[in-house]
């Protein structure tokens, strides 16, 4: 695991490290119960081909998935009736519905988060925005500077359309300005809908249906610093060691592209198994870059942005981790569905709920753990993390 050295420092932070300060989380109205999901699909795009229900209604179990929220509502598909038509260019109205919702989700989520922070929005100096929802010029990150009320001189980094790497890829973002600006406080925030790749089920994309059977919309944020001000603010989490690395020649496994419908998004079969075969020396990467190549990964919390089952479960199994390791993950994709960038918060929240079950158990207390997540290019990204809630 990670090096004696490192493992007999207290659950304090290290100077100049940067910590997660709070965490938030906010979803649009509509809760999709994922029993009612394939009679109402087929029914809002005017299908009723059997065999494309038969294979929807496999794949809705096949996820696990149990629960999601969603902007798509009667209202909508009634004011833009051609969403849910084929062949039809739509992008426009996309367009309109997905910026305005992205926006509402970030600031609620946002708010959420600085009102468990404790400290007023003025003390906020950065702000990294992802999305993978919306096209505009100015982007989210301006929407969301003025809807929560951020002064003018806040400095502002946008990640667009790294899929579901991209709220890892934020928090590494967030940790390099913290850790270089000292005393500053970076408001990290992600919105994500599915309206912005919402089609009709066809024949010839098959694939289409895993999304429709997995994707979820919602909005996650964290506020990120070093050096936290004791009795003002709790850190949870140190962000020890953070890492990047793309494969080479994979770029079409995961492959999006923007087009007069919407997003049209395909995700390869063989995606579970490249990261399967990769995972290992990814970890084992982040784990020497830390100081220490030993690999005891049953010592050490997981927090796996849950892509889809197959991909938890092929990593479980290469890891040789025990049943427990993924619960968070797992939790989240049950209750939120795959909700791309935002659902490494969720997954983070249910961590701090694991691993405060597991030291009430006398377990003993996992204070070193990884957030992983993996997105187009292929791209994995890792975070090496220290867990400081006492």
């Amino acid at each position: 695991m990670v090096s004696a050295e490192i493992m007999q420092e207290s659950k304090r932070a290290n100077p100049g490290k940067a910590t997660i300060l709070a965490l938030g989380k906010a979803f649009p109205h509509q809760l999709v119960m994922q029993e009612f999901l394939v009679d109402g699909y087929f029914r809002n795009t005017n299908c009723d081909d059997p065999e494309l229900k038969k294979k929807l209604a496999r794949l809705c179990k096949t996820t696990t998935v149990k629960t999601r929220y969603v902007v798509m509502s009667d209202e909508i598909l009634e004011n833009y009736p051609e969403l849910a038509v084929e062949g039809v260019p739509t992008i426009t109205q996309r367009l309109d519905i997905c910026n305005k919702a992205v926006t509402q989700m970030a600031i609620e989520a946002s708010q959420d988060c600085i009102k468990k922070w404790g400290r007023p929005v003025s003390d906020i100096t950065h702000l990294v925005y992802v999305s993978s929802s919306e096209a505009r010029l100015p982007g989210g990150d301006i929407y969301l500077a003025k809807g929560i009320g951020l002064k003018p001189e806040t400095n502002r980094v946008m990640l667009y359309f790294a899929g579901c790497s991209g709220g890892v890829a934020g928090l590494r973002v967030a940790k390099d300005i913290a850790e270089n600006n000292p005393g500053s406080r970076v408001l990290l925030a992600t919105s994500e809908t599915t309206i912005i790749g919402f089609k009709p089920p066809n024949v010839n994309r098959p694939y289409d249906l895993v999304g429709v059977a997995l994707f979820g919309d919602g909005a996650g944020a964290m506020i990120i610093g070093a050096d936290a001000i004791p009795w003002v603010e709790r850190p949870l989490f140190e962000l020890h060691t953070a890492i990047q690395h793309f494969l080479p020649d994979t770029e079409k496994i995961i492959d999006g592209r923007l087009t007069e419908e919407g997003i049209s998004f395909k995700l390869a079969r063989e995606l579970p198994q490249i990261i399967e075969d990769n995972i290992g020396d990814f970890c084992n990467k982040l784990m020497k870059v830390a100081g220490n190549g030993e690999r005891d990964y049953n010592n050490m919390f997981w927090a796996v942005h849950p892509g889809g089952p197959a991909i938890l479960n092929r990593l479980e199994k290469k890891l040789d981790l025990s049943p427990d390791k993924l619960n968070a993950s797992r939790r989240a994709l049950e209750d939120y569905g795959n909700a791309s960038s935002n659902t490494i918060v969720y997954v983070m929240e249910y961590m701090m709920e694991e691993n405060l079950k597991v030291k009430k158990e006398g377990q003993g207390d996992t204070e070193w753990g990884l957030i992983l997540a993996f997105g187009p290019g292929v791209t994995f990204e890792g975070i090496l993390t220290r867990n400081l809630i006492v």
